[in-house]
């Protein structure tokens, strides 16, 4: 049997766990965990993420490679990573592109400099990575409040380092939205100018409004009218790539998530063309 794609997907939290075990196979394209969260987990967790894996298939974004960082790359956490996503047959493996870690784990996304030589430094690490895992990656768009040093634009700096590592996108689309906003910038403008054939997927989330030109990407609620108008932009652009709904907390019923889930599927199907990359 030729498996589904994997066009709809909703993020797997611990705390929703109750409520998605009692889904029916089939209400989801998909879901995506974090393996650093459940890698060696074993009990009622490791237990539940059984059942799920056998009735969802199942995609992976990482938290804690430290792309951009200094440190070498935890290689152990590698070699887990790998055995994780082969004992799951996972076939879309995501990153951010961003650093996580100096002398420790900051617990945040932390930009990259817009530079030249950032380009070489996390594409090295991206291609290493990606030969220790066995399969490509894709790396995430990030937001960001405040940049180190920019020698280039966002744009430019992601174009060349899919370019320099041959790795592909995780768009987040939210995250185009609330940079835009930010920094200036126009985020129509800004999915054209990405490369199509280098989009294996995509988030959308919520935002908070601090102010009309300061958004904060919090994942803590509903998607907003603008980011869902972005989103079908991008799949005129994109196609229908898997889509994922992120939800960190203030979790509504689930029923609310679904709803999203299903217009995520809504306007896939009205402005996106089957990819099959």
């Amino acid at each position: 049997m030729t498996p589904s794609p994997l066009n709809t997907g909703l993020g797997l939290r611990r705390g929703l766990l109750p409520e998605l075990l009692a889904l029916e196979p089939g209400t989801l394209d998909f879901l995506e965990c974090a393996p650093e969260n459940w890698i060696g987990v074993g009990g009622a967790y490791g237990q539940a993420l059984g059942q799920l894996a056998e009735r969802f298939a199942l995609s992976c974004h990482g938290l804690s490679l430290s792309l951009g960082g200094t440190a070498p790359l935890d290689q152990t956490l590698l070699v887990r990573t790998r055995q994780f996503l082969d004992r799951y047959q996972v076939s879309l493996y995501s990153e951010h592109l961003s650093y996580c870690s100096d002398d420790g784990h900051l617990y945040d996304l932390m930009p990259i400099p817009f530079t030249d030589e950032a380009v070489q430094h996390v594409a090295t690490r991206i291609r290493q990575a990606q030969d220790l895992l066995g399969r490509r990656i894709a790396v995430e768009n990030i937001s960001y409040y405040a940049a180190p040093y920019q020698a280039m634009s966002e744009l430019a700096f992601i174009r060349a380092v899919l370019d320099e590592a041959d790795c592909d996108l995780l768009l987040d689309v939210n995250n185009v939205f609330v940079n835009a906003c930010n920094h200036g910038y126009d985020a129509a403008a800004f999915l054209q100018a990405l490369p199509q054939e280098r989009v294996a997927g995509m988030h959308v989330a919520g935002h908070y409004d601090e102010a009309p030109d300061l958004k904060v990407d919090t994942h803590g609620a509903p998607v907003k009218d603008a980011v869902w108008a972005l989103y079908a932009q991008a799949c005129r652009r994109f196609g229908v790539r898997p889509t994922v709904l992120e939800r960190d907390f203030n979790y509504p019923p689930l029923a609310e998530l679904l709803a999203e889930t299903a217009h995520i599927r809504a306007l896939q199907t009205r402005h996106g063309v089957p990819c099959h990359a």
